[in-house]
C-alpha cells in the first residue's frame, strides 16, 4: 500500500499533515463455525491492512475521504447524524460507541485506503474498524486498552451497519501479533498466542470468485442444529450450555432424541474444537505437516458434515491434495470465498498454475490468489 499517496491526498484536501495508522485484515487457520458454540478460533493478522491519516478539525465535524472510491462524506457525531454512504457509517459508528463509553470525540479531519481483499473473507471492515478505533483513540488519549476498541468495532458491525457478528475478527485485527496465531476462547474471551512460523511453507489463499447466496438462511439453520444439540445433552448433562462443553460420548447418548442432521452438525463442532487444539498442540512444536492434516479434516468435515462447502471449494481442495499440499480447506463461513492452503515452497509454483489453469477450464472464472504473512495488529506508523 502506497502510503504516499494517502498522504499527499490528504495535503491535497486539508492543507496540512496529520499522522497514520493502520490495522490488518486476518485468516482464520482452523476452528469454522465454533464461535457461536463457545468454542475456540485460531486467527491470525495478515500483512493486508487498512491505512488511515486523521488530524483532528476544531470543529464538531468529521471530514472523511476513501481514497479507492474517491468518495467524500462529511458529518457530525450526534446520534441522528448518520451518514448516507455505507463506508461513513463505519467511522461514524466507531466515533459514537466511543462517544457511547463518556469519551469526548470532536470533529477530524482523515484520508483512508487499504490492500485487504474485498469479499474475500479476511475482513476488511473489522481492519477499517479497528484503524479508526485505535487511530481516535491514540488522537484523543482516550485511554481505551485493545479489548474494549476490539468491542467498539464489533458494536458498530451490530448496530451501525446491520451485521450481527462474532469477535474474532475485530479481536485478530486489534491483538495481531507477527510470527503468532491467536488462540481465541469465545466464550469467555481468553486467549493466548501460539507461534507460528511456518519455515520453508507458505500460506496462501484461492478466491473461487463465487458467493452462493443462501449463506444467511443456512448460517442460521446451523445455528439452531447446534442449539437443539446442546438442549438435548442438557437434559442429561446439567453443565453443558453449549457444544463446547460437550463431547462425542455425550452426543451419542442423545442419538435418538434429535434428528438425524442436528447429529452430524454437532458432532462435526465437538470434533472441530478437539482438532483446534490438536493443531495448536502441533504448532507448538513446529509440526506444520500434522497442523496441514487437521485442516484437510476440517474441510471434509465442513463439506459433508456440515454442509457448508460448494463444488468450487472441493475442486480446489481437491487439487491441492493431488498437488501434495500440506494442508488446504474452505476458510470462513462456506458456500463460496476462498480457500486457505499451507504450501511447502518448493510445491508452491506447481499449486498455483495447476490450480488457476484447471480452474478457470472448468468455472470459466479466473480465481484469485493472496499470498499473506502473519503480522501486527492496529498500530501508528
Amino acid at each position: 500500500m502506497e502510503l504516499k499517496t494517502i498522504q499527499e491526498k490528504f495535503k491535497s484536501l486539508y492543507g496540512t499533515e496529520g499522522v497514520v495508522y493502520t490495522s490488518p485484515g486476518r485468516i482464520n487457520l482452523i476452528g469454522e463455525h465454533t464461535d457461536y458454540n463457545g468454542g475456540f478460533v485460531l486467527p491470525g493478522a495478515i500483512d493486508k491492512a487498512m491505512y488511515c491519516e486523521i488530524k483532528p478539525n476544531g470543529t464538531d465535524k468529521v471530514r472523511a475521504f476513501a481514497l479507492d472510491l474517491e468518495e467524500s462524506s462529511e458529518f457530525g457525531l450526534g446520534e441522528n447524524d448518520l451518514p448516507a454512504k455505507q463506508w461513513a457509517k463505519y467511522i461514524y459508528g466507531v466515533c459514537r460507541e466511543i462517544i457511547k463509553k463518556g469519551k469526548s470525540v470532536q470533529g477530524f479531519d482523515c484520508v483512508f485506503a487499504g490492500d485487504v481483499p474485498l469479499g474475500a473473507g479476511m475482513s476488511s471492515s473489522a481492519a477499517l474498524e479497528s484503524c479508526f478505533g485505535f487511530a481516535i483513540n491514540d488522537t484523543y488519549a482516550l485511554g481505551l486498552d485493545r479489548f474494549e476498541l476490539a468491542l467498539i468495532g464489533q458494536a458498530t458491525e451490530h448496530n451501525y451497519v446491520g451485521v450481527k457478528c462474532g469477535i474474532m475478527d475485530q479481536f485478530a485485527s486489534c491483538f495481531g501479533k507477527e510470527g503468532s496465531l491467536i488462540r481465541l476462547d469465545c466464550r469467555s474471551l481468553e486467549y493466548q498466542y501460539v507461534p507460528f512460523n511456518p519455515a520453508g511453507y507458505s500460506l496462501v489463499l484461492v478466491n473461487t470468485c463465487v458467493s452462493h447466496n443462501l449463506a444467511e438462511g443456512a448460517y442460521n439453520k446451523r445455528r439452531h442444529s447446534c442449539e437443539n444439540v446442546a438442549v438435548a445433552i442438557k437434559k442429561r448433562h446439567p453443565e453443558v450450555e453449549l457444544l463446547r462443553d460437550a463431547n462425542l460420548d455425550m452426543l451419542k447418548e442423545v442419538a435418538n432424541e434429535v434428528s438425524a442432521e442436528d447429529y452430524i452438525r454437532a458432532e462435526f463442532v465437538i470434533e472441530e474444537i478437539q482438532r483446534l487444539l490438536d493443531a495448536c498442540a502441533a504448532l507448538e512444536i513446529g509440526d506444520y505437516e500434522t497442523v496441514g492434516k487437521k485442516m484437510y479434516e476440517t474441510h471434509i468435515g465442513l463439506s459433508r458434515k456440515y454442509e457448508v462447502s460448494c463444488e468450487e471449494l472441493d475442486f480446489l481442495n481437491d487439487i491441492a491434495r493431488e498437488c501434495g499440499v500440506s494442508g488446504s480447506r474452505v476458510m470462513g463461513g462456506g458456500f463460496g470465498g476462498c480457500t486457505i492452503n499451507l504450501v511447502k515452497n518448493e510445491l508452491y509454483d506447481g499449486f498455483i498454475k495447476r490450480a488457476t489453469e484447471s480452474y478457470e477450464q472448468k468455472f470459466k472464472i479466473k480465481p484469485k490468489v493472496y499470498d499473506v504473512i502473519i503480522k501486527d495488529g492496529a498500530r501508528k506508523l
